[in-house]
């Protein structure tokens, strides 16, 4: 299985990327994770879909390649940021017939504040239901107080969190394998 990882920001040191990263020491033999990132997509605009930019002909490939997606969002003003809205946009069209319309997606989050993501959690399962995507039935993986579980290397300290991220990714692994 190979599942496509996005994080829906674009720092450096970022607490999302940083959990993906750190997702690919919990997956099982034969499941492989790619990160691609998105801060090369250009904004939506339907005059260049029939001559789309390289960066998003590369995402829109990638999503297309993927047997399952995993994502990770940060929480912008109470929602997902611009970029993976922008990102997601590219990817759903045609409508209908995308390479999202039935691709298996999970979310998680990593946040500094108390609640982890979860509104953006919510925000993001609205966005990618329209997509026709299909999501993950389970409890969110949302790990609050980000700050605090990585070590500076970006690496997760913190056990209950490793095993939480464990058992949601072989959740996430089962369920797809359901439908596949």
């Amino acid at each position: 299985m190979n599942i496509l990882g996005i994080s829906g920001s674009l720092r450096t040191h970022s607490y999302n990327t940083w959990l993906l990263k750190n997702t690919v020491g919990v997956l099982p033999e034969g499941v492989r994770l790619k990160i691609h990132a998105i801060d090369n997509i250009a904004l939506f605009n339907e005059d260049l879909e029939n001559n789309k930019p390289e960066g998003v002909l590369s995402f829109i490939n990638a999503v297309a390649a993927a047997d399952a997606l995993l994502i990770a969002t940060p929480e912008y003003n109470h929602s997902i940021p611009g970029c993976l809205k922008n990102a997601i946009d590219w990817a759903s069209r045609p409508g209908f017939q995308s390479p999202l319309k039935d691709k298996p997606c999970a979310i998680i989050s990593a946040s500094q504040s108390p609640i982890g993501g979860a509104r953006a959690q919510a925000d993001l399962r609205n966005v990618l239901s329209s997509t026709i995507s299909r999501i993950y039935p389970s409890i969110e993986y949302l790990l609050a107080n980000a700050q605090e579980k990585f070590d500076t290397e970006g690496n997760l300290i913190d056990q209950t969190a490793q095993r939480r991220l464990s058992r949601y990714v072989t959740g996430f692994i089962d369920w797809t394998n359901l439908y596949n």
